[in-house]
């Protein structure tokens, strides 16, 4: 194609989408939304020639974008639809993987004051329920709640979306309860690869706590590929208390996977505590420490200290520094990443971030 073909085609497809867009407003409340974050990381231990200096992407929090809309039916009743993608600001690329668009979210769902109806992919109870809990918020560097160090190729992670699900979310007095059921969509089986998720959580002034259960089901070993994972299970309680300008956080996870082999089951407890403090409106100071228990002789057993100090430029734009430090018992390897297994029995990084919200 020639050059100048090229940018005439480009140009009427910008307003052909734009013309779409304006349509869509007049007729309901669209936003477009998102967060850019990327960082300069160094890292010890980062390989057996030693440690790296890399740019990172979603230091603070995943970058992503998306769109979501809500248009008012009448009668308290409300109609929504949520797409949102990762975006990985170091190569530009789609976080989830090639052609997964709208990995993160891709909802639709009907509100009212007795609750919210969602389906599509969509992110768990147990993930909406338990992530306001972790004294990091979030953050890929350097938080271990959303799933611990891959020590031993295993990761022990909460279960954070599924594909095909039903959710349902309502509040009542101080209390909010959440269930989500995944279909397998395997025909001739129910439970072949289906999931469902709950969660009850109570908040009262200052304090909050929150407890979960969820269960993923593996597939039927005639289903292809054989999947040998009878189920998977989860079991989370957490809790906070905000005295002002510092606010306490603790929580659980008890994690278990059996298989429908002999193999026994893989079992571990995750404990973290921590706190933030606001030392100005524009100052926020976050530490937090984190310890898997691994229910097997001479485990790694890994604990992650995490500290990190953000500065708000405005409401929309803030600059981070995040340090972490992670070590190991028995000699075996770790790392901070939670998708890497490390290469010696400790490793300590710090991360200098900027993000932006829109």
């Amino acid at each position: 194609m020639k050059p100048g073909i090229k940018k005439a085609t480009v140009g009427v497809t910008c307003v052909g989408l734009a013309g779409i867009a304006g349509s869509a407003h007049a007729q309901s409340n669209i936003t477009l939304y998102g967060i850019t974050d990327s960082g300069v990381e160094y890292v010890n231990h980062a390989s057996r020639d030693g440690g790296a200096v890399r740019l990172v992407s979603g230091g603070r929090n995943t970058s992503r974008w998306g769109l979501r809309g809500v248009e008012d039916l009448g009668g308290g009743l409300k109609a929504l639809f949520q797409l949102e993608s990762g975006i990985n600001i170091a190569n530009g690329q789609f976080d989830d993987g090639p052609g997964e668009i709208f990995a993160r979210r891709a909802t639709v769902a009907l509100k009212s004051h007795f609750g919210q109806l969602t389906l599509g992919r969509n992110f768990t109870v147990t993930f909406d329920y338990i992530l306001p809990f972790d004294p990091m918020g979030y953050a890929p560097n350097y938080s271990w709640v959303v799933t611990s160090t891959a020590t031993g190729g295993r990761r022990d992670a909460l279960f954070v979306r599924s594909a095909n699900t039903v959710r349902y979310d309502g509040t009542y007095a101080g209390f909010k309860f959440g269930a989500m059921y995944a279909f397998g969509n395997v025909a001739g089986s129910v439970k072949s690869s289906s999931k469902y998720d709950f969660g009850l959580g109570y908040e009262k002034g200052p304090f909050a706590a929150i407890v979960t259960f969820d269960r993923q089901n593996g597939a039927s070993n005639n289903v292809a590929p054989a999947d040998t994972t009878n189920y998977i299970q989860g079991i989370h309680a957490a809790l906070s208390y905000d005295f002002g300008t510092v606010k306490a956080m603790a929580g659980y996870r008890n994690y278990r996977r059996a298989f429908h082999t002999s193999a026994a089951a893989l079992r571990s407890e995750m404990y973290w505590v921590g706190g933030q403090y606001e030392i100005t409106p524009s100052l926020t100071l976050s530490a937090a420490l984190y310890h898997q228990n691994v229910k097997s002789a001479g485990d790694a057993d890994p604990t992650l200290f995490s500290l990190r100090a953000q500065y708000a430029l405005s409401k929309r734009t803030s600059l981070y520094l995040s340090g972490g430090y992670a070590m190991a018992e028995h000699g075996k390897p770790v790392s901070l990443s939670r998708d890497l297994s490390g290469v010696a029995d400790s490793q300590a990084g710090v991360t200098a971030g900027i993000q932006q919200r829109f």
